[in-house]
């Protein structure tokens, strides 16, 4: 099959599967220009279906322009059209297609983080709509030079390892999902009777509670690929230390070998192997960055490798991501922040029990219990 055939059926997915458009609704597309030929397709899949697409082409280089540029008083204002859109439309579609994965390397973090905290109101409305259904939204991916330089791949490489992941190399890529939503609810339903979690391996001894919240099943409804569960622990329940596998990644930054120590669901201590001065201006955003608001776990094990773009690596088989920040409303979480920055750990070496029980090990949860 050619690149514009898997190009087609990703758009087909994104709008009848993971957005499910309807007539009259106004569907916002957001990518860089190199997937103009995804934005192409996903304009035609819309308009027949009697929807109204919106499409804003960006790019790295006015991003960059905007923060190196920018006097403080307009790194702090917040667009009236912005907040408009963020009311007012039915769907977005954002679809990550880098041009240039390192644009803010060289920004102030500070700067970043002024730019993060004015824009909250953005997100509370963004989370809000989304918890209450008024708004649909997917993230999902295109393959880039960029993206796949990234990962460490060549560009035929990590063309095929996304349409993979995206499941468009498949004869039906719905039905796939659909057997892959199956097998996470089965997770959820396990993880849903549990109170306590204590997670444990190298450098990893970090209990939680999660009685009271709800957990997500990732459907590729707001993320294509899926392949997740998610929930938000209680939020002062956060004990004990976690040290995190891969380098975690905010807006082109990234910081290796994060290690965290909580207390009281606060985090106490936060070092890092590459980028701790990032790390702690980060947590310093709010009060909320130093919270836990999201505890994910990946089960699509048709992702295999790390590659720096956390629509993929959140959802690898085999691994967690304890994410700082914001709480997605629809868990019961209510940590709330002007960031939510996921960080993922390796879970191939470690263990995971639910009120004492072992239920997980070896990057997999235990025959019979699920």
């Amino acid at each position: 099959m050619s690149i514009s055939s898997y190009v087609s059926r990703l758009a087909e997915v994104l709008v009848d599967y993971s957005i499910s458009i309807k007539p009259g609704e106004e569907v916002l597309y957001r990518s860089t220009y190199e997937a103009l030929p995804l934005a192409m397709e996903v304009v035609r899949h819309s308009v027949l279906r009697g929807s109204y697409p919106i499409v804003m082409l960006d790019d790295e280089l006015i991003t960059e322009t905007f923060y190196k540029h920018a006097v403080e008083g307009v790194l702090k204002h917040v667009s009236k059209v912005d907040k408009f859109v963020m009311e007012n439309v039915n769907a977005i579609i954002t679809v990550v297609s880098s041009t240039h994965t390192r644009y803010l390397a060289s920004i102030d973090p500070e700067r970043i983080r002024i730019v993060s905290a004015a824009r909250r109101e953005l997100t509370e409305i963004f989370l809000r709509r989304s918890a209450e259904g008024s708004l649909k939204w997917v993230v999902t991916a295109y393959p880039t030079k960029a993206l796949a330089q990234e990962a460490d791949m060549s560009l035929i490489d990590y063309e095929g390892f996304v349409f993979k992941a995206l499941k468009v190399d498949r004869s039906d890529p719905i039905e796939e999902w659909k057997r892959q939503v199956e097998f996470q609810f089965k997770v959820v339903e396990m993880l849903s009777k549990a109170s306590e979690l204590r997670f444990e391996g190298p450098n990893l001894d970090l209990r939680l509670r999660i009685d009271g919240r709800k957990w997500v099943n990732d459907e590729g409804k707001h993320n294509m690929p899926g392949g997740e569960i998610f929930t938000a622990p209680v939020e002062d329940s956060v004990e004990g230390i976690i040290e995190y596998t891969y380098p975690a990644i905010w807006r082109g930054r990234e910081v290796e070998r994060v290690k965290l120590r909580f207390k009281e669901g606060v985090v106490v201590d936060a070092s890092a192997l590459k980028g701790e001065d990032f790390l702690k201006r980060m947590l310093e955003t709010d009060d909320g960055a130093k919270r836990v608001g999201e505890l994910g776990i990946g089960l699509n094990y048709d992702i295999a490798r790390f590659t720096k773009s956390i629509l993929f690596d959140e959802k690898i088989g085999g691994t967690i991501h304890i994410a700082i920040g914001a709480a997605y409303p629809e868990t019961g979480g209510v940590n709330k922040s002007a960031i939510h920055w996921d960080m993922i750990r390796d879970m191939r070496e470690s263990k995971i029990y639910a009120d004492g029980d072992l239920i997980y090990e070896n990057g997999k949860f235990i025959r019979g219990v699920i």
